[in-house]
């Protein structure tokens, strides 16, 4: 496993990303909207890891909600992983609270699913498995 990306809730999605190409010293490389989800995504490649920028595309989002609740700011840590099923029962069997009975389709062609923050020392974690 490794660190796939670093998930960042944000506001305004277009001055988000404004900000980070200036801060990163690079474009956008990828936008994708997850209607699933409410929420469209930006990605900087940042070598094996990525920042992933999440803005709300509906009032009810999660995205938006967790703003509402904690305003802007890191909203995950995701890590690949090579079998997500596995991981998932794994962990279950470990004593984390996984929000997804199965793993459900996420941006950048992967599986997602989250473990609860509060068995994470507060913060929120994504395993991801790319799709074959």
């Amino acid at each position: 496993m490794h660190i796939d990306h670093i998930g960042i809730a944000v506001k305004d999605l277009e001055s988000a990303v404004k900000t980070y190409e200036k801060i990163l010293n690079r474009s956008c490389d990828k936008r994708e909207v997850v209607d699933s989800e409410k929420v469209e995504t930006a990605f900087f490649n940042t070598g094996e890891s990525k920042v992933e920028l999440l803005g709300g595309t509906a009032p009810d989002s999660v995205i938006n909600k967790y703003i509402e609740k904690k305003g802007e700011g890191i909203h995950h840590v995701a890590f690949e992983v090579q079998d997500i099923h596995s991981e998932l029962d794994r962990l279950r069997q470990e004593g984390f609270t996984v929000l997804n009975e199965q793993p459900k389709d996420g941006a950048d062609n992967k599986l997602v699913a989250f473990v609860h923050p509060k068995d994470n020392h507060g913060v929120l974690i994504e395993l991801c498995q790319t799709k074959s």
